[in-house]
């Protein structure tokens, strides 16, 4: 199944709650927004991918990565930082996030989200619904314009192979006549939309996304096309990661060669991003998560009840790999 991208405009969205008329300024919500675009390669037995960052707003956090479970990933971008000025800390949506056990295959429904991505939907739905719900002006968006959305991207289970996923998050608002200009505001499900693989007998090569949809950038594999002088030299620098360039081309991205196709994407990653940030990893169907270029935000522990009773050898997206 695959579906189109719901268009975005948040461009210059900063999402805040006025109080109401009986509240005192303390009381508001200010929902932080990550911007930025993900570049997907499924690759010969791994996912590479890069999500770089282009803020919003002067308070905009980077695309943050989070580990969904042991064979997925997922990057969040909109408003995934929450700050009420009454608490220190802001509020992440990638914290904190409950343990997804394996999928009954018995409840697989056809043409919908698998049963654990539709667990792992409702999870960032549950943590999102009490702090939209604080939401009481007007939010300037289009009816298909999310809130906030996940690049969610790994291995489907019963040898399904790989997948990419995006799941969008609007909400809904209503005008409550007694009380002037305030709003009731109202989180929806999810929906999820197919990015890879794609249909039948359509070519399989690089998948991009971006937040806000409208960000006016070209992506890598139209400059790989168009044989931008930059990406030419690449091609011409190293056979391996021409080779990776020819297959991606031929609509065989799928047959590259992981480790040329990693070096091929951390190479063309400082051209495309030019001086915004940017984080690089991968995610084999096995091998599970691996940072290539780590994250540059500081990394404060959190100790939560999970957290302590979590075994040394557990994954986590907070280790660097080995030199």
């Amino acid at each position: 199944m695959k579906a189109v991208f719901a268009s975005a405009s948040l461009f210059f969205l900063a999402v805040f709650l006025a109080p109401a008329p009986v509240r005192a300024q303390e009381d508001e919500i200010v929902a932080n927004l990550a911007g930025g675009r993900t570049i997907i390669h499924v690759a010969n037995g791994a996912i590479l991918f890069a999500a770089i960052d282009y803020p919003l707003e002067a308070k905009s956090v980077p695309p943050r990565v989070v580990a969904l479970d042991s064979r997925h990933i997922g990057i969040l971008y909109g408003a995934s930082e929450w700050q009420v000025p009454a608490q220190p800390r802001p509020i992440r949506l990638d914290r904190d996030l409950p343990h997804f056990a394996a999928p009954d295959p018995r409840y697989a429904r056809p043409d919908e989200a698998e049963q654990d991505l539709e667990e792992m939907g409702v999870a960032f739905l549950e943590k999102l619904r009490p702090l939209v719900s604080q939401l009481h002006h007007h939010i300037d968006l289009k009816p298909d314009e999310p809130l906030f959305e996940i690049v969610l991207l790994g291995y489907g289970p019963s040898d399904y192979g790989p997948e990419v996923w995006q799941v969008d998050y609007n909400v809904e608002q209503e005008a409550i006549p007694t009380q002037r200009d305030f709003w009731q505001t109202h989180i929806l499900r999810p929906r999820f939309t197919q990015l890879y693989p794609p249909e039948k007998h359509q070519s399989k090569t690089l998948v991009e996304t971006r937040f806000p949809a409208n960000l006016p950038v070209v992506p890598l594999l139209g400059l790989i096309q168009q044989d931008d002088p930059a990406i030419a030299r690449l091609r011409t620098s190293d056979e391996k990661i021409a080779k990776v360039l020819e297959q991606i081309q031929k609509g065989e991205a799928q047959k590259a060669n992981p480790l040329a196709a990693a070096d091929f994407m951390r190479a063309a990653l400082p051209l495309v991003a030019g001086k915004a940030q940017f984080t690089m990893g991968k995610i084999g169907e096995d091998s599970g998560f691996e940072w290539i270029v780590p994250p540059e935000e500081p990394q404060a522990p959190e100790k939560t009840a999970e957290d302590k009773n979590r075994p040394p050898e557990a994954p986590s997206l907070m280790r660097r790999p080995k030199p």
